[in-house]
């Protein structure tokens, strides 16, 4: 069982954003940005490109939700999207709020911020996940 999947049952603490029978958000605790996110579908696959074209497609599309909600909460020009996929065997998109292209880069310095203000973000993002729906 994933770390990933550890979360998404209970297991080890998170700060969520949002969730449906699929897929579940939640904060990156290393964060290259206030707003970094994870999205990961519920099922444990470890590579993004084998899961089945629905399941893809539907973790994209929730994805675009939650990049929506953290848009509208942390002032940034966009939300970047990647998928690296090596550090944990689950598949996973980091959503991360950008303003420049190197804001991206995995080797810059990891922000460190208390529980409070990462709840306070979670918070803030989950509320305005919600709202679209």
């Amino acid at each position: 069982m994933t770390i990933f999947s550890r979360i998404i049952a209970g297991e080890i603490p998170c700060y969520k954003i949002a969730e449906d029978e699929q897929f579940f958000a939640f904060l990156d605790i290393n964060p290259l940005a206030k707003g970094h996110t994870l999205v990961v579908p519920k099922v444990e696959i470890d590579y993004l490109f084998d899961l089945d074209d629905s399941t893809l497609a539907g973790m994209i599309v929730f994805a675009k939700k939650v990049g929506v909600a953290i848009e509208k909460a942390i002032p940034c020009n966009r939300i970047g999207l990647t998928v690296i996929g090596l550090e944990v065997p689950h598949a996973h998109i980091h959503l991360i709020p950008i303003n420049c292209e190197a804001d991206m880069n995995f080797q810059n310095p990891k922000l460190k911020l208390s529980s409070d203000e990462m709840s306070v973000i979670a918070n803030r993002v989950a509320t305005l996940f919600q709202a679209q729906s």
